[in-house]
Parts: structure tokens; C-alpha cells; sequence
């Protein structure tokens, strides 16, 4: 290598940063012993800056561009001295290079449920979480109040404070909003440009800005959810006295024409029972979550319910003929139609029976019309 060769690499340097790690925000140049030559070149690339720390002293920062480290372009240098001593540079500085690019897709949520007065649920807790990006916008107060002297910044370093900082605004701002539970889910854009607004000036204070914020998420504990999904049921059923109606005939329905199993008659009786009282439950309980309204003075007792006449079902040849009301199963017994042995089942009844067994039905065999009229 020539002479010449020899002392332009000793006055000439290249200072530049690349990175692909995609969570690096701050990378110190490497330099044995920290020298910077003059004349050197300083290369920063778009989506970067440069900070130049003299003595320890944050001396100058570099926008994207090509700059050549000399006295006309860096004013700090006019103050120093000895940039004549040949091929070692008198003084030792340090550059940073911080990536002003965003970071995107940072996670945040609530380690803990957050309490809060809803207007329609009353004590409540409630769980978030989301994503958001951070961007570095001063880096000379960045690099002084966060990095210091770490040559190797990442996000994970920083990410876990503002992960505080957001919670506590969240917290802060979820609890005065007075927005009802079920209303969150709508309102989550305002709610995060509410949070954002809250967090900026705080992050401002370390040379960053949160230039997006997003609630993925606003959910209740469990055991809310449950009885929210039981109280959605309901409001879906509508008339709750209709619908216990409905639910009583349907399962006496189904066990009438199950009557060939046995026990089939005694759980439509059981289910007809259940179905009664749950009507009268509901009717006195009223709509959901609300409590019975006094009467405005003591009514007289309802009467009793009219009883509930049996239908009779015959089995004849193999086959099963009916429902006959007690009024046609008379007029059959009558006519000898219906007999003593005739096999008879209705609901209620243990397994088929002959109609002699049934004392309902023994009657109409003991019981003779009176004598005609003269003639």
C-alpha cells in the first residue's frame, strides 16, 4: 500500500448504521477508542438521526442527509483544538444513531381487573387490551433522559413503562368516562383517541409520541358474563308466563306421545307440575333483575284453579284410540262400547290398566240411568 493510501485512510472516515433487527432504537458506532477523524463522513438514512456526544456533552443531532464532519458544518468543533496533530484525532466523541421509524404492533393490556361504578350494573370489573406504536420524535431528549450511555437500545427495554403508562390512563379514563358497560364496545374509537390524548404529554417527556392506539377488547369477568347471557335469554323469550306455558304443554306433548316407555306418564305429570309452578314464580317474581311491586292495598286470595279433567287413551286390537273426555268415555259405556277389561291409560298413570281398575272410570259401570217415563 502506497503512501498516499496510507493517509487518506487515516484522515477519511465512514460513520453509517444499518439495521434489521426491527427493535433496535438506539445503536452506538463502534469506534476503538471513540475517535472521530476529521473530515469524516456521516451518513444518516431516512427513518434515522444522529446524535453527537462530545465529553460526555450532547453536542449536535444530524437530520437525514450526508454530512463531512468539519468546523463549517459542526460548531462544537470550533471549540476544539489540536486538529493538526497528524494522522490520530485529538479528541474522542461518540455518535448514536436512533431509529425515528415507528414500532408497530406493541402489545398492552390490564394485569388486573379495573374497578368501576357502571349506571346500569352498579360495581363492576372489567378487563383490556390492545396494541399501539411508538415513535421516537426527540432524540436528543430521548437519548438523556431514557438511553444514557447504552450502546444497544431495544423496545423491550422501554415497552414495559409505557405499558404502565397506558394502563393508568385507561384506568383513569374508563372510570370518569360514565359510559355503561354495554356500551363500550361501540364507543372503543373515542375511548382510545381519549386514552391516546392522556398518554401524549407523558411519553412527550421522554422525546416520544404514540401516533396510534387501538382497544381490541373490553371484557367482563365470567361469572358476569354468565348471568349477562341467562339475562339475554330471557329478554329473547319475551313474555316469560307465555313462554313457561308454552314450555309445560310441549313437554306434555312429548311425553303423550312417548306413552309406550315406561315411566312416560308420571315425568309428564312431574314436567306439567314444574311447568305450573315456574309460571307462577315468574308472574309474581316480574320482568328480570326487577323486584315485585307492592300492591297499592291487600287483594282478596285468587280462587283455586279449576281442576284439570283427564283425557283417556283406549287400546284396542293394538292400536291406541283417543284422547276421549269422561263425558265420551260415558256415552261408550253406555252404549257398551267401553267395558270393564277395556285397557285404558291416561297422563299421570302408571302403564296401562283396564278401565275397572280406574276408579274415575269404575263408576260409569256402577251408575244406572233412571227408569223411562210412563207411557
Amino acid at each position: 500500500m502506497g503512501i498516499f493510501d496510507f493517509l487518506t485512510g487515516e484522515f477519511i472516515d465512514v460513520i453509517h448504521w444499518t439495521d434489521d433487527t426491527r427493535d433496535t432504537m438506539v445503536s452506538r458506532f463502534e469506534r476503538e477508542g471513540h475517535e472521530i477523524k476529521y473530515g469524516a463522513k456521516l451518513t444518516v438514512r431516512e427513518g434515522q438521526s444522529a446524535v453527537f456526544v462530545h465529553e460526555g456533552q450532547l453536542a449536535d443531532v444530524f437530520t437525514p442527509g450526508l454530512y463531512m464532519l468539519e468546523t463549517n458544518n459542526m460548531p462544537i468543533m470550533t471549540t476544539l483544538n489540536h486538529w493538526d496533530h497528524g494522522f490520530k484525532s485529538p479528541f474522542k466523541s461518540e455518535i448514536y444513531f436512533v431509529n425515528t421509524t415507528r414500532f408497530n404492533d406493541l402489545k398492552w393490556g390490564t394485569k388486573n381487573p379495573i374497578m368501576l361504578r357502571d349506571p346500569e350494573f352498579g360495581p363492576l370489573r372489567i378487563r383490556a387490551f390492545g396494541t399501539y406504536s411508538v415513535r421516537v420524535t426527540d432524540p436528543a431528549l430521548f437519548l438523556r433522559e431514557i438511553v444514557g450511555t447504552d450502546g444497544e437500545f431495544t423496545m423491550d427495554e422501554i415497552s414495559y413503562q409505557i405499558r404502565n403508562i397506558i394502563v393508568q390512563e385507561f384506568t383513569r379514563a374508563i372510570a370518569s368516562s360514565g359510559i355503561p358497560a354495554l356500551d363500550m364496545a361501540a364507543n372503543t374509537g373515542d375511548l382510545g383517541k381519549l386514552i391516546a390524548t392522556a398518554i401524549s404529554p407523558i411519553v412527550a417527556n421522554y422525546g416520544l409520541t404514540i401516533p396510534e392506539f387501538y382497544i381490541e377488547n373490553i371484557s367482563l369477568p365470567p361469572a358476569v358474563e354468565a348471568a349477562l347471557d341467562k339475562r339475554t335469554s330471557v329478554g329473547i323469550a319475551g313474555d316469560l308466563g307465555k313462554f313457561t306455558q308454552y314450555s309445560a304443554a310441549e313437554a306434555m306433548t312429548a311425553a303423550a306421545s312417548n306413552s309406550g316407555a315406561a315411566g312416560g306418564g308420571m315425568g309428564a305429570g312431574i314436567g306439567a307440575g314444574l311447568g305450573m309452578a315456574m309460571a307462577g314464580q315468574m308472574g309474581a317474581a316480574g320482568p328480570w333483575g326487577q323486584a315485585p311491586q307492592p300492591a297499592a292495598a291487600p287483594a282478596a286470595p285468587p280462587p283455586p284453579p279449576p281442576p284439570v279433567e283427564h283425557v283417556w287413551h283406549i287400546a284396542e286390537a293394538g292400536e291406541t284410540k283417543g284422547p276421549f273426555s269422561k263425558a265420551a268415555m260415558g256415552r261408550m259405556a253406555s252404549e257398551g262400547t267401553l267395558t270393564r277389561e277395556t285397557m285404558v291409560w291416561t297422563a299421570g298413570q302408571d302403564g296401562w290398566k283396564t278401565a275397572d281398575d280406574v276408579r274415575e272410570l269404575a263408576q260409569l259401570f256402577t251408575i244406572l240411568p233412571p227408569p223411562p217415563p210412563m207411557a
